[in-house]
Formats: structure tokens, sequence, C-alpha cells
């Protein structure tokens, strides 16, 4: 890969075409190779310039960004990164089951500050392409197909004492990696799972719902002050981060608004600090894949309480900084590919008796 990225634009709306190629073409870690209209012809530009990166908007005329994932995903793998309206949530989720790398929600409105923002984002998640140097794109694990629309799984929920808590931290490349994670886990479990994904406001119930229709647990955007149940997994909402605190009932969701110096939101570090502070649970702590180092400030007070923590492996992490970030801390005891990763929480979780890690 060059000193800058090659970056392929295709969206059908000549304004955002000239939006996004004046954000990252008047940028010197980037260099435009060439624009289209629509998926068929981005699919043989890409074809011809094998960029470094697309940019992908999921509506288009002849070929839409869907067909366009599935037929580069199978002929010629390249990072993408899905660019569309925050109304098409459900459609963003789809594109990264297909491969999509990750996305940006456009504003309504193209306003002055709306449109730093955008330029901030785009810049600073095409920059995570270069992260993918150290795990090259075309071992990226296996992704699930598109979850059709089937009832959920039969879940049991609250029914068994809480006693176990999972925590996951993770960022680029979370969502496939979760759907993996939560249609394995066990109905029946006496375990709370508790996850912090980078992910912008209005995103994450969606998400959360989507999770849930594959999951034998109870799969939900967390709502401040809930008690934290067996059998329930607690997704951090966009724009906050997410704690743990003792109530008057028990172990409780604590949702904290975020200031702008916050570099990540929600915060994994913020949410495994909080863990450390509660006793009376076995705790499973894992670091999945992400740019950035979030989630290593909190490694240390969750060892010190006797947690234990895994970080993901570079075999299988779709982007290795956050578990590399995890490693580099030494309070890692364990770094697993996301299969075996799967494993270790479900013999954790999976009954009411303790089952030791190796």
């Amino acid at each position: 890969m060059s000193s800058k990225l090659r970056v392929l634009v295709i969206d059908d709306s000549a304004y955002n075409r000239e939006i996004i190629c004046e954000f990252l073409g008047g940028h010197p870690d980037f260099t435009v190779v060439a624009k289209a209209e629509d998926g068929e012809q981005g699919l043989k530009l890409a074809a011809q310039l094998k960029p470094d990166l697309i940019t992908l908007d999921i509506e288009m005329p002849r070929m839409d960004g869907f067909t366009f994932l599935r037929l580069l995903m199978s002929q010629m793998p390249t990072p993408v990164i899905v660019i569309s309206s925050h109304s098409r949530k459900h459609e963003i989720f789809q594109a990264l089951e297909l491969g999509a790398l990750d996305f940006v929600a456009k504003p309504e409105r193209y306003l002055r500050p709306e449109l730093a923002s955008l330029k901030e984002e785009i810049i600073r998640k095409a920059n995570a392409v270069r992260a993918l140097q150290v795990v090259p794109f075309a071992r990226r694990p296996a992704r699930l197909p598109p979850m059709p629309d089937l009832a959920p799984p039969h879940k049991v929920t609250g029914k068994m004492p809480l006693q176990r808590l999972v925590v996951i931290g993770t960022s680029t490349g979370g969502p496939p990696a979760l759907q993996s994670v939560f249609k394995a886990m066990p109905p029946g479990t006496p375990t709370a799972f508790l996850v912090a994904q980078h992910m912008p406001e209005k995103f994450t119930q969606a998400f959360a719902e989507r999770l849930n229709r594959i999951a034998a647990v109870e799969v939900h955007e967390a709502v401040d002050g809930e008690r934290v149940l067996a059998g329930s997994a607690y997704i951090a909402p966009g724009g906050s981060h997410m704690e743990v605190v003792f109530g008057r009932e028990g172990l409780c969701i604590r949702l904290v608004r975020n200031v702008e110096i916050d570099r990540y939101v929600p915060s994994v570090d913020k949410l495994f600090q909080s863990v450390a502070q509660v006793r009376g649970y076995e705790v499973l702590a894992a670091v999945l894949t992400g740019m950035g180092a979030d989630g290593a400030l909190g490694l240390a007070p969750m060892k010190a309480a006797g947690c234990r923590i895994i970080a993901e492996s570079e075999e299988s992490a779709i982007v290795f900084g956050m578990p590399k970030e995890a490693i580099l801390t030494q309070k890692v005891d364990e770094i697993l590919p996301l299969e075996r990763i799967i494993e270790r929480m479900h013999a954790f979780s999976g009954s009411g008796f303790a089952i030791p890690l190796p």
C-alpha cells in the first residue's frame, strides 16, 4: 500500500460525490482515483484500479450497494466504508454483514457544523484502513449471512440469580463479531452481558434489535437505572457511557452522557472500570477488534479485582488496534481468535455452576 490511500468514491448523487472527494482529496493521506455513480460502474472501476478503499452509498440505480458488496467481496475483497443516511439504519447493518468495514451516517442537512463533523469522521474511519496492513483484508473471518425476518429464539430472562458478567469492548469490525458471539450464547444462563461498541447515537437501538433477533438471550439498548438481569445483554447507547453500580435492587445500569473531551463513545474503559468496582460476580472480559486503545486503561483495575481477561488475536481481528493495546498492558490472560473466545464465553456462561477456564 502506498503512502497515500487510493480511494474510489461510489454515490449516485453528484453533490455527495463532490463533497466526499473534496474531503478526502484535500487531505494529505488520501488520493481519489475515481468516482462512480452506481454499483455497476463502481465494480468495473474497482477491478481496473484496485483501490485501497471504497466509499459506498447503498441506494443507487442499476446496481445497489448490497449487490455491489456481494460481488466485490467474492471477487476482490476490498475495504469498504458505507456512507448513508440515519434513516437507513437496518440497511447499514446489512451492509456490514456483507463485508463492509464500517459506516458513516450522513447528516440530514449539509450545514457547515455538520459538514465539519462529517469530514472528521470520514477521514478518521478511512485511516482505519492503514491498520488493515497488519491483518490482511482477505483474512477477515467469515460473516453471518443477512438475517431473515424470523421469530426470535425462546428467551429466559431473570429466572436465575445473576452470578456472572461477560463484558465486551469493541469498535471497528465489532458488529459482525458481536453477531457471532450472541448467536452462540445459550438460553437460561445465570450470566448478563455488557457491551460497549463504538457506534453513533441513533444506531445502537437498531443494532441491539438486530442482535436480539438471533440471540437466545434478551438483547436491548441499555436504559439508565434498569436492573442487570441474568439472561440479558445490554448494549451501551451511542452518545453515552455505560457503567454498572449497585442500587437498591441489585446491580444496575448507569448511563453518563459524553462530553466533548471524550475520545471514545461509548467508552470501553469506563465500562471496565465500573465493573472492577462491583463484587460478588465472576467476570470474563474480552477486548475484540477495533481501532485505537479504548479498553486498555480499564484492564488494570479489572485484573486487580480478579476478572479474567481475553484479547482477540491478530489472526481474526479485523483491526488489531484495541486488542494489541490490551495485550501490551500485560494484564491479558489469553490471546485467542474470535472462534475460541466464543467457546470460552459459552463455557463460562452456559450453566448454573462455574466452569474453570484454562
